[in-house]
């Protein structure tokens, strides 16, 4: 690969530090070999880097790729006919009267072969990627039987070998019940979720485990159950926790070592100190608050109080946050939540990493990967002051993009 130095830019780097979004201004940055080999002001480059060659950005922002740490963009099917339904006053029974709900999605993904999940994916995942991502995360969960949750999963996999995105996968068979072991929550536990779960391991089909506690569908003892083989397999943990109630879900995350607790718009104080001691990541979903009209707001101030990181995501997904845009994800986080434009960056790069256990990127610094931003814009914050409007002018991935 060439060494490139891009120059006439300004630098987010987004290493945590007092200076806002870590801006280096008339900066410089040398790629090599997929990495970053050096970062700084253009005119303190080192000898050693001189010859490399030289790439003019017009003064433009860059910034580290940008990371979706929450997705369920594998899914069969869709839920706009339901979504129609309700705004026309449909209630939930008879949404799920007519076939609606979770389980119309369960059906079309197990209904769906491994390449029509892909080949339905990949529109949504070109839809983030044409927005800077370099990152996803993508859940199984909508299968919830062995077969059907090992195909989401290959499916995902797949996707990193037909797109230029890093893909991690987790497995999410503890997501709901599924309409054939309706009232026997345990036995869908120990028959279907764990045992699956050994199977994508062995199958290398996982990277973290993750469910969700909450009273429409797991309880804290089930997901411990969950946790338990995932911490004998050596695999992470994350939870969909504090939702629509407070379970204690992010307690019991943190006690495992959590990479991260997300939605958590109902966690309390304690929840919040147990997620700063275990040095869990906050995943904050704004696009869920929105579809689902919620009022109950995430605790930022008690997250900023105790220093817990936030993330954001899109938390794509066919019923509750049908939401492919990683932008319109940070001004939500803003408007809705009074994040601040630093915060919202620092969620979908720096503390996305961190959501997902990554510690080569998300940031721009030498030794890291060369994942890169470039957008047309004045200053960091526009990129969330903006709606609609994507000012993205070019994606690097792993160095591979001629930057010129």
């Amino acid at each position: 690969m060439k060494k490139w130095i891009l120059y006439n830019i300004q630098l987010a780097t987004m290493v945590a530090s007092s200076l806002p979004y870590s801006l280096i201004k008339n900066a410089s940055v040398v790629i090599e070999a997929g990495k970053i080999a050096w970062v700084g002001p253009l005119d303190a480059l080192p000898e050693t880097h001189q010859a490399a060659e030289r790439c003019d950005l017009g003064g433009r922002l860059v910034t580290p790729g940008l990371i979706d740490c929450h997705t369920h963009v594998v899914f069969g099917g869709d839920r706009a006919a339901e979504f129609e339904m309700r705004l026309n006053g449909a209630g939930y029974e008879e949404i799920a009267r007519a076939g609606g709900g979770i389980n119309s999605t369960v059906r079309a993904t197990r209904a769906a072969n491994l390449e029509t999940l892909v080949t339905d994916a990949l529109p949504r995942v070109d839809a983030l990627i044409a927005e800077g991502l370099t990152t996803i995360e993508i859940k199984s969960g909508y299968g919830l039987e062995r077969d059907a949750e090992l195909n989401m999963l290959r499916a995902a996999r797949r996707i990193a070998d037909l797109r230029p995105v890093m893909v991690k996968t987790t497995y999410l068979g503890a997501h709901a019940v599924p309409s054939e072991y309706a009232g026997r929550d345990d036995a869908y536990i120990d028959e279907v979720v764990i045992p699956t779960l050994c199977d994508a391991h062995a199958e290398g089909l996982v990277d973290a485990v993750d469910g969700f506690c909450e009273g429409i569908a797991f309880q804290p003892a089930q997901i411990a159950r969950v946790f338990d083989t995932a911490r004998a397999l050596g695999l992470p943990v994350k939870l969909h926790a504090e939702q629509l109630s407070n379970l204690g879900g992010a307690k019991l995350a943190a006690s495992y070592g959590a990479l991260s607790a997300d939605h958590i718009e109902y966690l309390d104080e304690d929840g919040v100190i147990a997620m700063a001691q275990a040095n869990a990541t906050g995943v904050i979903l704004p696009g869920a608050f929105y579809t689902l009209r919620e009022t109950q707001q995430p605790p930022i101030d008690l997250l900023r109080k105790h220093g817990v990181p936030m993330a954001l995501a899109t938390d794509c997904n066919p019923g509750s946050s049908p939401l492919t845009s990683l932008l319109l994800t940070m001004n939500m986080a803003c408007t809705l939540f009074r994040m601040t434009p630093e915060e919202a960056l620092a969620g979908v790069t720096r503390n996305a990493a961190d959501a997902l256990g990554l510690d080569d990127r998300g940031v721009i610094a030498a030794g890291k990967r060369a994942d890169l931003a470039v957008w047309d814009v004045a200053h960091p914050a526009e990129l969330s002051y903006r709606i609609g409007f994507n000012p993205l002018y070019q994606r690097i991935f792993q160095g591979q993009t001629n930057p010129c």
